[in-house]
């Protein structure tokens, strides 16, 4: 069981940064792959990007890929997510997910574990 909770999220102006954070509290963290998707309202959860458990390999999605970059800490049990040069259209509930796969894993059904989200709003 791992028990994952998001902060960091905010306010910030176009061409802004923000980093999240997510903190998980269970046993075997380091086994586990993180994702982040985000929700805009009147869309469905979109993938972000995926560290792996040793933190060696990374997915993001083209919409963010060189201006999000998402790394971890496994001694801390927590991963981040770096969002540099934000844009409006990046505004969403941002969530963490914990999943002991292999690969991509872009579809949200292949996670076992859910935070409970964290509002970015990125003024133009």
């Amino acid at each position: 069981q791992v028990h994952l909770v998001e902060s960091g999220g905010g306010l910030v102006q176009a061409g802004g940064s923000l980093r999240l954070s997510c903190a998980a509290s269970g046993r075997f963290f380091s086994s586990y792959a993180m994702g982040w998707f985000r929700q805009a309202p009147g869309k469905e959860r979109e993938f972000v990007g995926r560290i792996s458990s040793g933190g060696g390999t990374k997915y993001y999605a083209d919409s963010v890929k060189g201006r999000f970059t998402t790394s971890r800490d496994n001694a801390k049990k927590t991963v981040y997510l770096q969002m540099n040069s934000l844009k409006p259209e990046d505004t969403a509930v941002y969530y963490c997910a914990a999943d002991n796969g292999w690969g991509p894993a872009t579809d949200s059904s292949e996670y076992d574990y859910w935070g409970q989200g964290t509002q970015v709003t990125v003024s133009s």
